[in-house]
């Protein structure tokens, strides 16, 4: 008994020890952990060349200003990213309430949403081109279908998940179905809609790359495609860096709106 006592003692206070690490020291410690196997990955002989050291990859930044097209990459992928993203969700918020209201809408549009998402956008992405030429028109397409693709069936799994019990409770009240859809379903699928939200802003910046194939002048994705066909590892770590650094901006913005929107619902701490 004693000795399981002491294990017991020996957990909690384990468990003290590390809860009592604040945020920031962890986020230091992380940091530094990427710095070290940076490090190590610029001093292999065989990953060197892929991984530059942190001084030459800050360096570039100079470079890509001096050569005009640092910023100027970075608005042109933001605008892109920016209108797909905008699109896909004002798409995939109606046609989600609909495969989860009417299953006619659900049978017939949910398994070509499951299909054409099996499809990486880089597939498609030369039809877009014939129909819709070269440019921003197609970079903003391509997000649009890939945003779409994963906030619609994020918000319909959140909308068909919603307790029956309230919409059955809410129609012996005598409510209608627009009362229905604002006090009941929309509260409800708010948290779903979030998440949707923030993968769908993922997925706007994962398939940058393959949005600005479509003969774009400027952005991170064509510029890292152009810096791949010259060999240039360190300017193409730091775009690929620069896109990292979006992503978890976007994702801290999101995470705040959420919690101001979705305060009400009980999260679980880890």
């Amino acid at each position: 008994m004693k000795t399981n006592n002491y294990t017991a003692t020996g957990k909690n206070n384990g468990g003290s020890l590390i809860n009592g690490i604040p945020k920031w020291l962890w986020l230091l410690l992380s940091f530094g952990a990427a710095m070290l196997l940076w490090t190590l990955l610029s001093f292999n002989p065989k990953t060197a060349r892929s991984f530059p050291n942190v001084i030459v990859v800050g360096e570039a930044v100079i470079t890509m200003i001096s050569r005009g097209v640092f910023f100027a990459d970075i608005a042109s992928s933001l605008i892109s990213v920016g209108a797909g993203f905008a699109l896909g969700f004002v798409i995939a918020l109606p046609v989600a309430i609909l495969m989860a209201w009417y299953k006619p809408v659900r049978n017939i549009i949910e398994p070509w949403i499951q299909f054409i998402r099996n499809i990486p956008p880089l597939a498609y992405v030369p039809l877009i081109v014939i129909s819709a030429g070269v440019g921003r028109k197609p970079q903003i397409i391509v997000i649009t279908i890939a945003t779409f693709l994963t906030m619609a069936i994020t918000i319909y799994q959140g909308v068909v998940n919603i307790d029956t019990t309230l919409i059955k409770a809410a129609r012996v009240l005598g409510a209608k179905d627009r009362d229905i859809f604002l006090r009941v379903i929309a509260p409800a699928s708010l948290p779903f809609i979030m998440t949707a939200v923030r993968l769908g802003s993922s997925v706007a910046l994962t398939t940058l790359i393959a949005a600005e194939s479509t003969g774009a002048s400027a952005g991170l994705g064509m510029r890292i495609r152009a810096l791949n066909n010259s060999f240039e590892s360190a300017p193409m770590l730091l775009y690929i860096i620069i896109i990292g650094i979006i992503g978890m901006v976007i994702e801290k913005i999101i995470k705040a709106l959420e919690r101001r929107l979705t305060g009400w619902q009980e999260k679980r701490e880890m």
